[in-house]
């Protein structure tokens, strides 16, 4: 009897979940609604207590689960009924969670839509002109890092914070309240799938590869909270990471911000005209250069098939979540950038505004 509890809970936990994803897709509004009304609550109260844990909850919960699993098969293993009812109870939990704090944040409305940015395709002229603009902004902002140890992380996390509560007065759809993000203590869990970071809808944190090449966390420090607003697009969330680095008042994260913003434009000029890519990448500070270096020689240790897989997975979760592009629409923030380069960057120079970055 007590089997088929957990089976029947598992099963009201999948129903709820399903039922809320298709009321998502298909009532006009009602993801828009949550984001703005109910989930910041969540936020605010489940992602707060979380927060007060100074390690990675989810983290923490891999390894109790994997741990408890194995004692369970071992010693348990002729109840192996009641493990599975377990399990597929607490799959069904972990994804009414997921729903909840994740899934139907996928069909609000896009933050470029608040901005009222007009994405269209650019010229290799406009692509060259802002990759200009970022390398001129990278050789005045450039300088050492001041990260490198887990204590100094702690310092990173808390800026993090700042960069995006100050974007919030700028634009007030991502004001409010931000838990620390964590760094994952065995970053190579992040590194061999190719990941910077990763936002847990299960505990509702913000969590980051601190092993990185380091001028690479700022700007995922800043990526990963801002899908704690509801914002879970990856172009969507690595446009407001460039535009809160930029607009921070640390030197280090305006770096990280400009830097980030080079790497995806100038990859896109790259593949429309190699040339104009080389006539700017020698204009980089040796800073930059070292960094980009460290940075391509931290991740081909880890490419493979674990990668290969993992990025699969990614592509396939991604348009399984309202972005047909699938991994491509990490491509999309260089249409972002442009956009906002023609509307606020060249529009603040020329109307001289108080707040530039």
């Amino acid at each position: 009897m007590k089997k088929n509890k957990f089976v029947i809970l598992g099963a009201v936990f999948f129903l709820i979940s399903g039922v809320l994803q298709i009321m998502a897709r298909t009532i006009s509004g009602l993801a828009e609604w949550y984001a703005v009304t109910i989930y910041p609550c969540i936020v605010g109260i489940y992602g707060r207590i979380c927060s007060i844990a100074p390690f990675s909850v989810v983290e923490f919960g891999l390894y109790l689960l994997i741990i408890v699993s194995i004692i369970s098969i071992l010693f348990h293993y002729k109840n192996w009924r009641q493990i599975v009812s377990c399990l597929f109870a607490l799959m069904g939990f972990l994804a009414c969670l997921y729903t909840m704090n994740c899934g139907i944040n996928y069909y609000r409305r896009p933050f470029s839509s608040y901005l009222e940015l007009q994405t269209r395709e650019s010229s290799v002229e406009e692509l060259e002109e802002l990759c200009a603009y970022l390398v001129k902004k990278i050789n005045e902002t450039a300088m050492e890092s001041e990260s490198g140890s887990l204590f100094s992380q702690m310092k990173l996390a808390r800026q993090g914070q700042k960069a995006m509560e100050h974007l919030g007065t700028r634009y007030p759809q991502l004001s409010g309240y931000y838990p620390r993000p964590k760094p994952v203590t065995v970053s190579w869990i992040l590194a061999i799938q190719q990941l910077c970071g990763i936002y847990s809808p299960f505990t509702v944190e913000a969590n980051y590869n601190w092993q990185m090449t380091e001028y690479n966390i700022p700007h995922t420090l800043c990526h990963e909270l801002s899908h704690l607003k509801g914002f879970m697009r990856e172009d969507e969330a690595n446009f407001i990471g460039y535009l809160a680095c930029i607009y921070s008042e640390e030197d280090y994260f305006q770096y990280s911000g400009y830097l980030m913003g080079w790497i995806y434009a100038g990859n896109a000029l790259a593949k429309q005209d190699i040339e104009r890519y080389r006539n700017l990448y020698i204009q980089l500070p040796s800073q930059a250069v070292e960094d980009l270096q460290e940075n391509n020689t931290y991740w081909n240790r880890y490419e493979g098939k674990v990668a290969e897989v993992s990025n699969q997975m990614n592509d396939t979760y991604l348009k399984l979540n309202n972005q047909e592009e699938g991994v491509q629409s990490y491509g999309r923030a260089v249409d972002l950038m442009l956009a906002y380069y023609r509307e606020e960057i060249l529009c603040s120079d020329s109307c001289a505004p108080s707040d530039t970055p």
